[in-house]
C-alpha cells in the first residue's frame, strides 16, 4: 500500500506522475454564482442568545422597576393617613418665628429642620402667603 502526502501548494511532480489531483472544495452557493455573490448569515450560539436577552431585559426590569416605584415617591406616600398640616406664612414670619408659637417647649432648631425636610425646602427662607407642612407632633 503506497501512501500520498497532498500539499496546499501546487502539484509536485511525484504526485502529477501518479494521477493524483487535487481539486478545491466548492459549496454550491459558490458554484452556482461565484464566490463574490456568498453572503453569510449570523448564526447567534447559545451564549450569544443569552447574552443579547440580558442586554435587553436589564434595562426593560431596571424601568419598569423604577417607574413602579415612582421614582421613591411612592415608598413616602404609603397610601397611608397624612401626618401633618398646612400653615400660611404671614407677612413678617420667619420659620424661627412659627417654629416658637407652634412647639414652645421644643428645641427651634430641630422644628425647623423638620420643617424644612418635611416640605424639602432648599433654605429657611419662606415667603408670605407660602403654605409650608407642619408635622402633627408640632400642630395644636
Amino acid at each position: 500500500m503506497s501512501t500520498a502526502t497532498l500539499t496546499a501548494g501546487p502539484l509536485s511532480a511525484r504526485s502529477a506522475s501518479r494521477g493524483v489531483t487535487i481539486e478545491p472544495r466548492v459549496s454550491q452557493r459558490e458554484s452556482a454564482s461565484g464566490p463574490a455573490a456568498a453572503h453569510t448569515r449570523l448564526h447567534l450560539t447559545r451564549r450569544g442568545r443569552v447574552v443579547l436577552t440580558a442586554l435587553v431585559s436589564v434595562p426593560l426590569v431596571a424601568a419598569a422597576l423604577f417607574f413602579s416605584l415612582n421614582g421613591g415617591g411612592a415608598l413616602a406616600a404609603g397610601g397611608s393617613q397624612a401626618h401633618f398640616t398646612y400653615a400660611t406664612v404671614q407677612n413678617g414670619d420667619s420659620l424661627w418665628n412659627i417654629a416658637e408659637r407652634i412647639a414652645p417647649s421644643s428645641d427651634p432648631r430641630e422644628v425647623i429642620a423638620d420643617i424644612v425636610s418635611l416640605n424639602q425646602l432648599s433654605s429657611t427662607v419662606v415667603s408670605p402667603g407660602q403654605r409650608i407642612a407642619i408635622p402633627l407632633e408640632y400642630a395644636r
